[in-house]
């Protein structure tokens, strides 16, 4: 049974069900997540009744074209639900029953916004939960697929501004003086979105970087572990990593991350980007440096510590330890 829906440290969504197991969330054809900084965009915002799109509607949609700086075009409109929202729900959005009763139905909402969105890039704060709400509902009501691709500003703030105390939309606007009267409309929360992303892009500028350099200095740090190969044809299968699995988290402090990814693959072992079953080796490197950090534990180890204690066959390692295993056989 579900029990609640997030967003894993490598950004991949997930849902953990009642016995504590994860289970990724799969959308054929969904966009991608990118950082970029294109004239022309689509902002957009969305309302929910709760977390989970397959048990909670929309009950409302706002999308703001901009080209150039200027806001050339809007699509904003309340959503009927199937049923009454409660009074949390109304307390968090100001939004009431009345004025849901004479909205339109997700279906006609649906496809106006699919046309209204068109195949511009999308952009929004935390956005993997609007696209997530949109895809689901487009796909249910049409059959169609969003695949547009989209730029998370929540991202960009973690990369700019890595001194804030969190990176909620309130707490970055609220640190370039932005209003925030009347958030949690998803009209408002267009605007100041946007608001936050131009922001954002001044401060790269004035730190003397280009968004060209940004983009790229930030692609270059997105490793994930089907990426890492080896030309290598013969291995010691008596090994220890031979066959087997490891997982990285924090920041090693001898060698980059990929290096030592390099390493287990070149032995015949393989690697992963976050804890499963079939993880063997959990390496712990310097996590001070990690977003997702809760109780001085990263998620990739609470994950492990989780598994072991429920028989399964994980070792966590430090750093030291993982190369001397490297150096044995």
């Amino acid at each position: 049974m579900f029990i609640s829906i997030g967003i894993d440290e490598d950004g991949r969504p997930y849902i953990t069900t009642s016995d504590g197991s994860r289970e990724k969330v799969v959308r054929k054809g969904k966009g991608k997540s990118v950082i970029d900084f294109p004239s022309t965009y689509t902002v957009l915002d969305i309302e929910t009744t709760g977390l989970d799109p397959r048990y909670c509607e929309i009950i409302e949609i706002s999308a703001m074209k901009y080209s150039s700086g200027q806001n050339i075009g809007t699509f904003s409109t309340l959503v009927k639900p199937s049923e009454p929202i409660d009074e949390y729900i109304t307390s968090l959005t100001g939004i009431t029953n009345d004025m849901l009763k004479n909205a339109p139905d997700i279906v006609e909402t649906m496809q106006k916004f699919y046309n209204f969105v068109g195949s511009d890039l999308i952009v929004g704060y935390n956005v993997n939960f609007d696209i997530n709400f949109l895809y689901d509902n487009l796909l249910n009501c049409h059959s169609l697929t969003l695949s547009n691709s989209f730029i998370d500003v929540m991202r960009i703030a973690r990369k700019v501004l890595p001194d804030l105390k969190n990176h909620k939309q309130v707490t970055v606007a609220e640190h370039y003086g932005i209003s925030t009267a009347g958030a949690h409309r998803a009209d408002v929360d267009c605007e100041i979105c946007n608001a936050i992303f131009e922001k954002l892009q001044a401060d790269i500028l004035a730190a003397g970087q280009s968004l060209e350099d940004f983009k790229l200095s930030s692609k270059k740090s997105e490793l994930h572990a089907k990426d890492i190969s080896t030309e290598n044809i013969s291995f010691d299968t008596s090994h220890p990593l031979f066959g087997k699995v490891c997982v990285f988290t924090g920041t090693l402090e001898k060698m980059s991350r990929k290096d030592a990814m390099q390493l287990v693959v070149d032995l015949g072992g393989s690697v992963g980007d976050n804890v499963t079953k079939k993880t063997n080796y959990l390496i712990l490197g310097n996590n001070d440096f990690c977003q997702s950090i809760k109780d001085g534990k990263s998620n990739k180890q609470k994950k492990a510590e989780d598994l072991i204690l429920k028989g399964h066959d994980i070792e966590i390692l430090s750093e030291n330890v993982f190369y001397d295993l490297v150096l044995e056989g």
